[in-house]
């Protein structure tokens, strides 16, 4: 028994030399320290235990230092040299899957039609300011007529053909928003002119201003003799509608 109290005390020995080492800056190896302990049964470790505490006991037998060293290589820290470098990731963390690598402009296409920065349409200021593109349109529809003279048949014959009934299919309608424009303005000048006279203004509901417009339409084929091949068109148009509604007959 004194024996093994004498291994205690070595042992406790060498850890306050090693804690007074620490503070003076010379400390009692980690090998001193488990040479004492190496000789001493279970029985006196445990009770090295109790008298020292669990702390100290494991910095004892560890060899001062309770810290496993790590067999991994250091991690550096993820470092972008050069901004446009893609960051590198670990191997071992999941990649999401939308990921900015290399950030990109994205074009963004811009429509002036519905776009505020061009303003609020008008017809009558866009009207006014590519006025020219009339007298354009009506030369590119006088050489399509000469193209079709040369062209008497053929593929380029019927192409032409189209073409030019198309063109003139889009100054029909641009001579339509025409008239309705001038209609528009009329019944809004004669509305202020009430107004100045002290009159309540009165504003015509959709279907009126259809009716008028169609009023006016009659007046122009009238005046251009195309009122009754219009008319007839318009029969026989409502008169096929007619004949889808009636019954087949089975017989």
């Amino acid at each position: 028994m004194p024996r093994e109290s004498s291994r205690i005390a070595a042992a406790l020995g060498s850890l306050r030399r090693a804690s007074r080492g620490e503070e003076d800056g010379e400390g009692v190896g980690p090998g001193v320290l488990r040479k004492d302990t190496s000789d001493m049964s279970f029985e006196e470790l445990l009770e090295l235990q109790h008298k020292v505490g669990t702390k100290t006991y494991k910095q004892l037998v560890a060899g001062n230092n309770t810290k496993k060293p790590s067999s991994r290589p250091p991690v550096q820290n993820a470092c972008v040299a050069d901004k446009h470098r893609p960051l590198e990731m670990s191997a071992k963390v999941r990649v999401p899957f939308l990921r900015q690598v290399v950030p990109i402009s994205k074009k963004v296409a811009r429509d002036p039609r519905f776009d505020d920065l061009s303003g609020e349409y008008n017809p009558e200021v866009f009207d006014k300011t590519y006025q020219f593109l009339n007298d354009i349109r009506a030369k590119e529809k006088e050489l399509v007529k000469k193209q079709l003279k040369k062209h008497r048949s053929g593929q380029e014959h019927e192409k032409l053909q189209q073409l030019l009934q198309r063109m003139e299919q889009q100054e029909l309608a641009q001579q339509e928003r025409k008239r309705q424009q001038e209609l528009r303005l009329a019944l809004k000048q004669e509305r202020r002119a009430r107004a100045q006279q002290g009159h309540r203004p009165y504003f015509l509901k959709k279907s009126e201003q259809r009716q008028l417009v169609l009023a006016e339409k009659f007046k122009e084929l009238k005046r251009s003799k195309k009122l009754e091949s219009f008319l007839s068109r318009k029969r026989r148009r409502n008169a096929g509608k007619d004949r889808r509604h009636l019954p087949l007959n089975k017989e």
